[in-house]
């Protein structure tokens, strides 16, 4: 029997684990297109891994947006365990999400779970694709109805945040390392199509998300992982480093290729860009570090 997941896990593992009647697994599919809000919900009607259920970026991994708290503000923690709870969710459920878009949105939603305290939610490595790759069949339709609706608890958080107001006293007296998810680009403050202002936090160093991937779209080896973010974090421990991105969304992927690396206890700032740069007050650096 395989142990609890809550990393990532590969088809094969998958496989096996949905015919092992000791365990109750539910799979979610997070697939989205920022362009295109309900791109992700047709996709996933018209094919998804068999028994999957669909949850929205924006509808419930996400949270009321005030106009200065971000584009993807956190969910409220108990709506979004009552959510689980509606599609059948336990406490012993081993949950797998996957999208098909590098695990961008799955690993948002897979720290979300541990956010509540899920700790057994793995990603499907490689997604919808490698599913595909691997002969492995897809059904279409909307989203099934659970079994029963499960008895989920919320439990005390097994992740940390940091909100903005830490940040901007970081930049005088710097004690974590902030590193940003986003394109180098954007990074830099050019090419800025998602906020009206383009730049990062002052001191931040950038690590894309799409780095975290091989060329066949699944996370890199540990190894290498850690090797890559050794030399991202330098001197700076894992528990003192921060993860960011443009709305707290691609930041959990580097989140989830630490886990992986064997790195853990790096923090989220869930606002992120997108509310840091809502705020004039707020400093703005551009360029390279």
């Amino acid at each position: 029997m395989l142990n609890t997941l809550n990393t990532l896990v590969s088809c094969a593992d998958l496989q096996a684990l949905l015919r092992d009647p000791s365990r109750h697994t539910v799979l979610i599919d997070c697939s989205f297109d920022l362009a295109d809000p309900a791109a992700g919900r047709e996709a996933y009607h018209q094919g998804h891994l068999p028994g999957a259920f669909y949850l929205h970026l924006d509808n419930e991994l996400s949270g009321e947006k005030t106009g200065t708290n971000g584009r993807h503000p956190l969910p409220d923690p108990d709506a979004l365990t009552a959510r689980l709870r509606a599609i059948g969710l336990n406490d012993d459920t081993q949950v797998v999400v996957y999208d098909a878009q590098g695990g961008m949105y799955a690993a948002r939603a897979w720290w979300l779970l541990r956010w509540i305290g899920h700790g057994a939610v793995a990603v499907l490595d490689g997604g919808k694709q490698a599913w595909i790759a691997a002969g492995l069949p897809l059904e279409s339709g909307t989203t099934p109805d659970p079994e029963a609706p499960g008895h989920l608890t919320r439990h005390k958080a097994l992740v940390d945040t940091v909100d903005a107001d830490a940040l901007l006293a970081n930049i005088s007296e710097p004690t974590r390392l902030v590193v940003d998810a986003r394109a180098p680009d954007r990074f830099r403050g050019e090419n800025e199509t998602l906020d009206p202002v383009g730049g990062h936090i002052p001191g931040a160093v950038n690590r894309c998300f799409k780095d975290n991937l091989g060329a066949d779209g699944r996370f890199k080896p540990s190894a290498e992982l850690r090797a890559e973010f050794g030399r991202v974090l330098g001197a700076t421990a894992p528990e003192r480093a921060v993860m960011q991105c443009g709305s707290g969304v691609t930041a959990c992927h580097n989140l989830l290729a630490l886990e992986v690396a064997g790195l853990p206890g790096a923090a989220l700032y869930p606002g992120s860009w997108s509310e840091w740069s809502a705020d004039p007050r707020r400093p703005v650096a551009t360029g390279p570090r």
